[in-house]
């Protein structure tokens, strides 16, 4: 009964390691040296405690990391799922993490774990290990992780204890002092927060005032000297290509201000979520290319996909994709486009890219860390691939990321 406390409490304390920089971040503490320690104290105590803590750790972390995922069910009518995915994803990440638990060698761990960092369960890509030193003195880098687990497995080869602590030098090359990122685009741009309830949001009801929110937003940005106003991810609630009334009102205001919106597009009997982009009257496009697995398409074989959406998704779970990233071209300026999630995948940096304009709606997670956590991922994005992200969300989020 004691070693099974003393697995749990180190189990307890490696998850709160692991976590605590996201929700310091929640609560706005970024605290460099802090997050440096949190985040060598996590690697360390994962290479080093026992096999049964491990699976224990992995379970905790996956729900300290991912607990609010099992929120959005409550929007297509099956709440009482909600726990049964929370509990899920502990044992996902407890499965995640088992590899490590095979073994007690610490370099034999430190080789898994880098092995795991490439690892994106059900293409769900949120579990970044290098994300602990987002804000850290350490670099994100594939390699500083490499030089971390070396720094802190290799002691446990050395058999003179004076010299045992020798390869925590190591830790010196994986310093990062600075990222390379582009100047700020040369345009005046406002990135609009709303604050629309999930549970409201597609009522009919609520159009009307949702509309009128939009409109004024529009209006402020104009009046305040904006060149371009962002506002998020489906913000117009409705099939913008079946509502030519307010594409037109758009058009006109665009005039004025360049207009990007997120909202839906119905073609040939698909579902596509879009950014729509309205300038001098003209209009562009931009599907979504990177889906949520689970939220807007199945990662299953074709025989289950049907049977899940119908059953857990009430047939929501059926959108589709661009076949290629699409940039924006906005006053001259090109902007790569990112809707909500796909802002955390590599497959939106590919090619040449300094600004990306990314649109969300966090509102299917409220309240949570998903936000803070959205925000962290984007900022590991923006510092791996030198871009500048500005991105505009319902709920929480909204700001320049860099």
């Amino acid at each position: 009964m004691k070693k099974l406390r003393d697995d749990f409490l180190l189990a307890f304390a490696t998850a709160i390691f692991f976590s605590a920089f996201i929700y310091l971040a929640e609560y706005g503490i970024v605290l460099p040296f802090v997050n440096s320690l949190l985040g060598i104290g996590a690697l360390a105590l994962m290479l080093y405690i026992p096999k049964r803590a491990v699976l224990i750790a992995g379970f905790l972390i996956g729900l300290l990391w991912f607990y609010w995922i099992g929120y959005s069910f409550e929007y297509q009518g099956v709440g009482y799922m909600t726990p049964i995915v929370t509990f899920g994803f502990g044992v996902v990440y407890m499965l995640f993490f088992a590899p490590i638990a095979l073994t007690n060698k610490p370099y034999i761990r430190a080789i898994l774990l880098f092995g795991l960092s490439f690892v994106e369960p059900f293409d769900w890509n949120w579990m970044k290990i290098e994300l602990l030193f987002v804000d850290s003195y350490f670099g994100i880098f594939k390699y500083q992780l490499a030089i971390i687990l070396a720094a802190l497995s290799v002691p446990s080869l050395i058999p003179e204890k004076r010299y045992k602590w020798l390869p925590l030098l190591l830790l010196v090359f994986a310093i990062q002092t600075h990222y390379e990122q582009p100047e700020k685009a040369p345009l005046n741009i406002k990135l609009v927060q709303t604050d629309i309830l999930q549970e409201n949001k597609w009522l009919p009801s609520e159009l009307y005032p949702t509309m009128f929110m939009i409109f004024r937003e529009i209006q402020h940005a104009i009046d305040e000297g904006y060149d371009v106003v962002v506002l998020p991810e489906s913000v117009v609630p409705l099939f913008m290509n079946k509502a030519p009334k307010i594409e037109d009102k758009l058009k006109e205001l665009s005039h004025k201000i360049t207009i990007i919106a997120g909202t839906l597009l119905l073609e040939d009997n698909k579902n596509y979520n879009v950014t729509y982009v309205f300038e001098n009257a003209k209009v562009q496009v931009a599907k979504k290319l990177v889906l949520v697995p689970f939220g807007e398409y199945i990662p299953l074989p074709k025989f289950a996909q049907k049977f899940i959406n119908d059953t857990f998704f009430s047939g929501a779970s059926d959108f589709v994709t661009a076949k290629h990233p699409t940039d924006l071209n906005i006053k001259g300026i090109r902007f790569r486009n990112a809707i909500c999630y796909e802002a955390t995948c590599d497959e939106i940096y590919a090619g040449d890219v300094k600004y990306v304009i990314a649109i969300s709606n966090n509102a299917w997670f409220a309240p949570s860390i998903e936000p803070t956590l959205q925000r962290l991922l984007m900022k590991f994005y923006a510092r791996k691939y030198g871009v500048i992200i500005y991105h505009s969300a319902n709920y929480k989020g909204s700001g320049i990321v860099q």
